[in-house]
């Protein structure tokens, strides 16, 4: 794909959704916001949104983090899923900020994807939400959606990843498209392109995308022939 029709497909999902180019996080600090990404593992915005005021009235930094009571921080994050191995690498992470970085989120993807329940989805949207630098955030929506549009044929994180900054480089002067492409393709799949039951017929790019340009053609071809 050009960079021209990626640009064209930005703009028609930033004309659907006016503010779903940003993040539905809701946080205060760079930790903050670390901390709500790790909680948002195959859990909703809204139900992490719910859940953070009472986590960060309790432990609202790095030092009070990594001295919470397990117990009590597996109870409060409880509604989220996962809330052992959450708690756990909450905890270890905030530790290992304590540790390493003087108490302060590192600011580069290389040192931030060494804490503990940091992938490079998580330390990129942090880099990005907080940091402002060039992020690319790949999750299952992005990917899904990548994917189904047809603008590269990689199929992993990492190579979605690698396709996206060639389209956008971080020194590109749009760098910032590339976060707001991110959350635009999160709030489609969650709103239109739905895993399993996609509403392609009020998809605002389905022109753009080879999967239902792909499946129109293979539609009219099959009743000529009939």
């Amino acid at each position: 794909m050009e960079r021209k029709e990626l640009d064209e497909i930005i703009s028609l999902l930033r004309e659907r959704y006016p503010d779903g180019d940003r993040c539905g996080l809701r946080f205060d600090s760079a930790i903050q916001l670390l901390v709500s990404t790790i909680l948002s593992a195959q859990c909703t915005d809204v139900r992490v949104n719910k859940v953070t005021p009472v986590l960060f009235a309790k432990y609202p930094d790095a030092a009070s983090l990594a001295a919470a009571d397990i117990s009590d921080l597996e109870d409060t994050i409880r509604s989220c899923g996962l809330y052992h191995s959450k708690a756990a690498n909450i905890k270890k992470c905030a530790q290992s900020i304590l540790d390493d970085f003087n108490g302060n989120v590192p600011d580069n993807l290389d040192d931030m994807v060494k804490l503990a329940g940091t992938g490079r989805k998580t330390a990129n949207l942090v880099m990005g939400e907080w940091y402002k630098e060039p992020a690319y955030v790949i999750d299952t929506h992005v990917k899904r959606i990548w994917h189904l549009i047809g603008i590269s044929e990689s199929t992993t994180p990492e190579a979605i990843e690698r396709d996206l900054r060639k389209l956008i480089p971080p020194d590109d002067e749009k760098a910032s498209d590339a976060l707001a492409l991110s959350h635009l393709l999160i709030t489609h799949g969650r709103n239109t392109c739905v895993a399993g039951r996609p509403d392609c017929e009020n998809c605002c790019i389905k022109e753009h995308c080879s999967s239902y340009t792909g499946t129109v053609k293979k539609s009219r071809t099959t009743k000529k022939k009939r």
